[in-house]
């Protein structure tokens, strides 16, 4: 079994990262993604937002060391939301479900929200397996897909 693991992100990551965040598979099943996944000044001018902002916490996920992804919590109109971003390639392999277990540890705030394409069977099911609810759908603009698509909106009470 692979050893998970969360640390700060680092300068290191950030190439890893954003080619990760390109990965055409990944871009269509998280289907709300930035405006043009390439755009490499954008992704760095966000990353540093993200990991400067004391609002924000941004972890990197490793896997027995080796970076793997990131995961982190934001907050929407004052709600704390979670967002994870996993290599596809140890999709399946229980690593984003204890990369969550890790960062619920770690991040207090409750309730807490997630979103996600409907059709994301795989992260509806980290999101539930960690105790998440599915408290409604909306229909919202993915850019991945180019199109208004469904999206499950689901939350962690205290």
């Amino acid at each position: 079994m692979v050893e998970v693991a969360l640390r700060p992100v680092e300068d290191r990551d950030l190439d890893r990262l954003f080619e990760l965040m390109r990965d055409p598979e990944s871009v269509r099943m998280a289907a709300f993604i930035a405006r043009d996944p390439d755009d490499r000044d954008a992704f760095d001018l966000h990353m540093a937002r993200l990991r400067t902002s004391p609002d924000l916490i941004v972890r990197a996920v490793t896997g027995d060391g080796r970076f793997l992804g990131t995961i982190g919590r934001f907050f929407v109109e004052g709600d704390a939301e979670i967002t994870y971003w996993i290599d596809r390639s140890v999709w399946g392999r229980g690593i984003a479900s204890r990369a969550l277990a890790l960062f619920l540890d770690m991040v207090e705030v409750r309730p807490l929200y997630a979103r996600t394409a409907s059709d994301n069977l795989g992260s509806l099911r980290v999101l539930q397996k960690a105790g998440f609810s599915v408290i409604g759908t909306e229909t919202a603009y993915a850019s991945a897909r180019g199109a208004e698509i469904e999206e499950t909106v689901l939350r962690l009470d205290p």
